[in-house]
């Protein structure tokens, strides 16, 4: 169950991540609001899956969700760039999320 928490958490950690643009400096109440709620949830799950997860474990997994999803966000609905070179490091970072679970002992 700690696992899942991660997961969501590393997940809601993509949403806050994409609502601080369209808060504009956190001028805009609304998208604020949303990203205030968001980081909140996302910090309680991470919280939650600390105990049964080593903490360099659940924040790297943490992290490495938000770092990657993010950016693929961006990739796929911001225009951002697409390079191979950006795509691979993506790729990496995801499989050292994954790797992490799968030699984890926790949970």
């Amino acid at each position: 169950m700690h696992w899942f928490f991660l997961l969501l958490a590393g997940l809601l950690e993509i949403g806050w991540a994409i609502g601080m643009k369209y808060t504009n400096g956190f001028t805009k109440l609304w998208p604020t609001v949303a990203t205030f709620a968001t980081m909140t949830v996302s910090f309680y799950l991470l919280s939650l899956s600390l105990k049964t997860i080593p903490m360099g474990t659940a924040y790297a997994v943490w992290t490495g969700i938000g770092a990657a999803g993010t950016a693929f966000f961006g990739m796929l609905f911001l225009n951002e760039p697409r390079e191979v070179g950006r795509i691979v490091c993506l790729v990496l970072i995801v499989a050292g999320t994954v790797g992490l679970k799968l030699f984890s002992k926790a949970g």
